[in-house]
């Protein structure tokens, strides 16, 4: 039977790019390991999310040119405590035991790194983020 940690490394992507050396700092290192994986694994939830963030929000993003939207994003990634609880929960969740540890040891620096990278992948993604059509009544 394999465990809970085997399934989770077993189901995340790999990506090529995200280069491993004996130089790197241990942050550096979670950050090509784990977190840039999972992220990427998770990509389509936080498009999803996103999209129910903008909608709650009575969906003042679509009516942004595209500089504001870009402030909008950095807003709810950096300052909305609650949207950005919700998506750290959303990685460390597929965080392993032993990954867990590593990250407790420097929660602070490694939270930064995630909400960085989840706020690159959302604005690479801003394409996504339509505004939805209102049905018309015939």
């Amino acid at each position: 039977m394999t465990t809970r940690s085997e399934q989770l490394l077993a189901i995340r992507p790999e990506i090529p790019s995200a280069k491993i050396f004996d130089a790197m700092s241990a942050d550096e290192l979670f950050q090509n390991k784990t977190l840039r994986p999972i992220i990427k694994m998770q990509h389509d939830l936080f498009i999803a999310v996103f999209n129910n963030y903008i909608r709650k929000r009575k969906n003042v993003f679509y009516d942004l040119n595209i500089e504001k939207q870009l402030a909008y994003v950095d807003n709810a990634i950096h300052k909305d405590m609650k949207f950005r609880n919700s998506v750290k929960g959303m990685i460390i969740g597929q965080f392993t035991t032993e990954e867990y540890e590593l990250y407790i040891t420097n929660s602070s620096a490694l939270n930064k790194r995630m909400m960085n990278i989840v706020k690159e992948r959302i604005i690479s993604s801003l394409q996504l983020f339509t505004k939805p059509e209102v049905l018309k009544a015939v």
